[in-house]
């Protein structure tokens, strides 16, 4: 296989009622346990690479891993920008490889959202490469992403059809309640999904794909691990299970996971480095860690997704 672009990953996730799994990745540990676990379970994947993962692995040893990753499993995998901020970086995306893009405009007016994302369209449809558009705000923290509650936004459901007409985008990220990093609502504070908005852009968007942001669940096993060996995490709720899988079987084809890995990796480390504190080997400590990558993953793909099976 190779590096495929989400097009019909899209279009049969939301003729299937499923949606597909948009994994950050950051180095070899990661993408071997996403990867061994689609294709475990033959799932299609996305892997998408933030700028603060560019910045931190570089592009060309990124794109070497993915590339490894395909040839070992036979997958076929989407190579994902998430959140780009500029024409530029997603320009260096495209030419370096990528087969999708997201420009992230929500930052911006409405009008300069529009010019912005579709200058980004023009550019990548030249070249074979499908983008993301973003309508709305996230509240959260997550790499280069700093959005406060104060600046977050709901997307407004009766802009989607004159935001996608105008810039041609073949996706569109929208906000309906989930929010960036794993401190997503005080404790007590009930999560709850706006599907209503969720209903109304599909309504105006038929067979159109959407993408939601923010939607890791901040599972309590690894946060629980963590504070038994050595963490002090607070109370952490994210967006219930439940909520994704009702949004995966409307209009939504693509769910960001991000911060769920994050935590995985880091409880297989603190757990590994509490019953072996004399080790000094990465192999030893990063195996476990890989391990709950898989694991997560595995999880994820069949019991929130719902996209095992799916691959081709």
């Amino acid at each position: 296989m190779a590096i495929v672009t989400s097009k019909e990953m899209f279009q049969k996730a939301y003729e299937g009622g499923y949606a597909i799994g948009a994994f950050n990745v950051n180095n070899m540990e990661i993408i071997q346990g996403i990867t061994e676990a689609a294709q475990e379970v033959s799932a299609p994947l996305i892997l998408q690479v933030s700028a603060g993962a560019r910045k931190y692995a570089k592009h060309a040893y990124l794109m070497k891993l993915i590339e490894a990753a395909i040839e070992d499993t036979g997958l076929p995998i989407c190579v994902h920008l998430d959140h780009g901020d500029s024409f530029e970086i997603c320009k260096s995306c495209i030419d370096g490889g990528f087969s999708s893009v997201m420009i992230d405009g929500s930052h911006h007016s409405f009008e300069d959202n529009i010019a912005l994302t579709k200058k980004v369209v023009e550019y990548a449809h030249d070249h074979g490469v499908v983008v993301e558009g973003e309508l709305g705000r996230l509240a959260g923290v997550e790499d280069d992403v700093n959005v406060s509650d104060e600046d977050a936004s709901y997307t407004r459901p009766e802009e989607v059809e004159e935001f996608v007409t105008r810039t041609g985008v073949d996706s569109l990220a929208i906000a309906i309640g989930t929010s960036h990093g794993a401190y997503k609502f005080k404790p007590g504070q009930k999560p709850q999904l706006r599907f209503d908005i969720l209903e109304e852009v599909g309504k105006r968007l038929p067979n159109f794909p959407i993408v939601l942001h923010g939607a890791s669940s901040v599972i309590p096993k690894y946060v629980d691990i963590i504070n038994a060996n050595g963490g002090s995490m607070p109370d952490a709720i994210g967006i219930p299970e439940d909520m994704l899988r009702q949004a995966a079987s409307m209009a939504v084809c693509k769910i960001n996971i991000d911060s769920d890995l994050r935590l995985a990796l880091t409880a297989g480390i603190r757990e590994h480095f509490m019953q072996h504190p004399d080790h000094f080997d990465p192999r030893q400590y990063l195996s476990p860690a890989r391990a709950n990558i898989k694991e997560l993953v595995k999880h994820k793909l069949i019991n929130v997704l719902g996209c095992d099976g799916k691959a081709f």
